[in-house]
């Protein structure tokens, strides 16, 4: 007869808990570490400060105003050209078509981006489209443009639509094949289809990557005009914050093409600031989706 044994029995231990992080006190003076996180949106005008200094200083060095003038004289060369009205003038005339182009380009892609997810000859063709198009540059296809449209406002809209329409179709069309087959059988359920399962369950599902190209469609765009209006500029004497930069080139005021090169950086950084991240913020964040 067996006789059963009885399991063994495991020492118990006991794990030492680890120390919580340090929250400061009321009244006690905040860490580094608090500070930072709570003035966090010092962060990139602080880098700002830093780059500006590093110009001024590489500037002295240097000590040629024709070849790298200061960040101190370029300050005052784009506040005297807001000023004045110059600079304003210029600058409203590329906003204006660099919208109307965005726009076309933004309609254009989600009509190829519907046809993409529609059905499977769509998809090949969009794919097709994509891998041809997406990587020829916007500014290549100017001397057609010229040649179709002539000097004008037609010839920067069709590079403008270009260099917006491609990388917004691919990301848009990534991100609807991305969503979730569950989320497609719930909005079934509840009854959505055709228009409401797109607005209601395929848009809100893909937004972080339509996000994604919309923000990309927009640097491709925008550079894309300023280089086109250096072109035209060279031909024509027509443009806007490109024409600009071109016409202080020629004038040697090296000061005035910084100053131009600085407002074409601070129009992206407040685009991307005040359009793009918060169209984030009350969207994918707030919905848990991007962190």
């Amino acid at each position: 007869m067996t006789t059963l044994r009885e399991p063994p029995i495991r020492p118990e231990y006991v794990l030492p808990l680890k120390p919580a992080l340090a929250v400061p006190a009321p009244g006690a003076a905040p860490s580094v570490s608090f500070a930072l996180d709570r003035f966090g949106w010092l962060r990139k005008p602080a880098i700002l400060l830093a780059l500006a200094v590093v110009w001024e200083l590489l500037a002295r060095w240097f000590d040629n105003d024709l070849l790298l003038p200061g960040a101190l004289q370029t300050g005052r060369a784009f506040v005297d050209g807001m000023l004045s009205g110059e600079l304003v003038g210029y600058v409203s005339v590329s906003l204006a078509i660099l919208s109307q182009g965005f726009l076309l380009g933004v309609a254009g892609s989600f009509l190829l981006t519907w046809l993409a997810v529609s059905n499977r000859f769509g998809r090949a063709l969009i794919d097709t489209l994509t891998s041809m198009f997406n990587p020829l540059p916007a500014i290549a296809l100017l001397p057609l443009a010229l040649l179709w449209f002539g000097l004008g406002k037609g010839s920067l809209l069709m590079v403008l639509v270009h260099s917006v329409v491609w990388p917004l179709t691919l990301n848009a069309s990534a991100g609807f094949r991305a969503v979730p087959e569950t989320l497609r059988m719930a909005g079934r359920n509840y009854g959505l289809g055709g228009l409401r399962m797109v607005l209601q369950i395929l848009i809100p599902a893909a937004l972080p990557a339509i996000l994604s190209g919309l923000k990309i469609g927009w640097a491709f765009a925008w550079r894309t005009l300023i280089a086109a209006e250096l072109v035209f500029g060279s031909t024509s004497g027509q443009g806007g914050l490109g024409w600009y930069i071109f016409q202080s080139r020629n004038e040697l005021f090296t000061d005035k093409v910084f100053a131009g090169l600085a407002t074409v950086i601070l129009i992206g950084l407040a685009i991307e600031h005040f359009v793009f991240q918060a169209l984030e913020r009350v969207t994918v964040r707030r919905w848990g989706m991007q962190r």
